[in-house]
């Protein structure tokens, strides 16, 4: 069964106006960049603040030589504040502007989370559609880069709990270009979560292509089990699909992209297309993304299914320290283990591959 969602090939800031493709192979970190660079030509609105992202360009150097290159008043750095930042960017935005805001690190957002949760996401629905609130909120998000607590949290489920904030975690290249493109086209805010493990990951970007808000992607074809993930696990995903492959099984690897809104259509007929399911991601799993992932999953497919929806999670823990991340992080392993609890038939298994893994 074939399930797609095709991409549009425009200009996010000229959406009536097919823009000529443009293909190099770059980093995510250098795909983000050239996001801000197009965003900041194509309108005069969009403004790119946050700490450090001025002259040094970013903990990640994310925003390196946009200053250089467009001015202070299109790219400055802001004190030591986040909620100050995110306070300047409401005010900015509702003043008709674009800001674009980083936050250094996934949990460095928490103190301006108020400021989130009671105004950015609610302004819009206040003042009944009146004021939008035309902003993105990057964070650098996830583990795997051996940093301590505080700079490897993963906290999407806090925003993606919040109405009002759509939430997007890209986890390729091409999907970090063109969803920070849509994201800063649109009228509401987005928090963009930016897998900080997949920054030096390099790929083919085409920057005519901008993907659509809240479609999820089929990362890999497969008729025996889906596997559902986003941001850095959904290459976890394909590392554990291509050693299920040589065993003789079948994985289809769904890549959500954006978390709220979800795309239950592709995810629900991806798994009513194999009978099973394990979702996986990186955050702790209790009251997690991944939770209501699976809870969907149940609710849409329950006849369909060959087996319980499984999930392969972090740990309900503080994030592991730096030497032990590798256990805290789920591994193509425990993706594997997960995959052998759904009820196989394992006779027909064994005739194909010589014995089950």
């Amino acid at each position: 069964m074939t399930i797609a969602h095709e991409d549009v090939r425009v200009d996010a800031a000229h959406p009536q106006t097919p823009a000529a493709p443009t293909v190099q192979t770059m980093t995510m970190a250098a795909a983000l960049n050239r996001a801000l660079a197009d965003a900041i030509e194509a309108d005069p609105d969009v403004v790119v603040f946050g700490e450090d992202v001025g002259a040094l360009g970013g903990v990640f150097r994310i925003t390196d030589g946009l200053t250089a290159r467009y001015g202070e008043d299109r790219c400055f750095d802001t004190p030591l504040a986040e909620s100050g930042i995110v306070g300047t960017a409401v005010g900015m935005a509702m003043n008709g502007m674009r800001p674009v805001i980083e936050m250094q690190f996934d949990a460095f957002a928490l103190p301006a989370f108020e400021q989130v949760v009671s105004h950015v996401a609610k302004l819009g629905n206040r003042t009944r559609g009146a004021l939008r609130m035309p902003m993105v909120i990057r964070i650098p998000t996830g583990g795997g880069i051996g940093g301590v607590e505080h700079h490897c949290d993963s906290s999407e489920a806090y925003y993606a709990h919040t109405p009002g904030l759509t939430v997007v975690c890209p986890s390729t290249p091409q999907d970090a270009y063109s969803l920070l493109r849509a994201a800063i086209a649109s009228p509401d805010p987005v928090i963009f979560l930016e897998p900080k493990k997949l920054y030096w990951t390099k790929g083919e970007v085409d920057t005519s292509i901008v993907t659509a808000i809240g479609s999820a992607r089929i990362a890999r074809e497969g008729a025996d089990v889906t596997l559902i993930s986003y941001g850095s696990s959904v290459a976890t995903c394909l590392e554990a699909a291509e050693i299920a492959a040589a065993e003789g099984r079948s994985v289809q690897v769904i890549d959500v992209r954006t978390l709220t809104p979800i795309d239950d259509a592709t995810i629900t007929a991806a798994v009513r297309s194999t009978g099973r399911a394990v979702v996986v991601a990186e955050a702790p799993g209790f009251a997690s993304v991944a939770s209501e992932i699976q809870s969907r999953v149940f609710e849409r497919c329950f006849e369909f299914l060959e087996a319980p929806v499984r999930k392969v999670t972090g740990f309900d823990t503080p994030f592991a320290p730096p030497k032990f991340e590798h256990w805290y992080l789920p591994d193509a392993d425990r993706v594997l283990d997960a995959l052998d609890t759904l009820h196989f038939d394992e006779d027909a298994h064994d005739e194909t591959t010589g014995g089950a893994r």
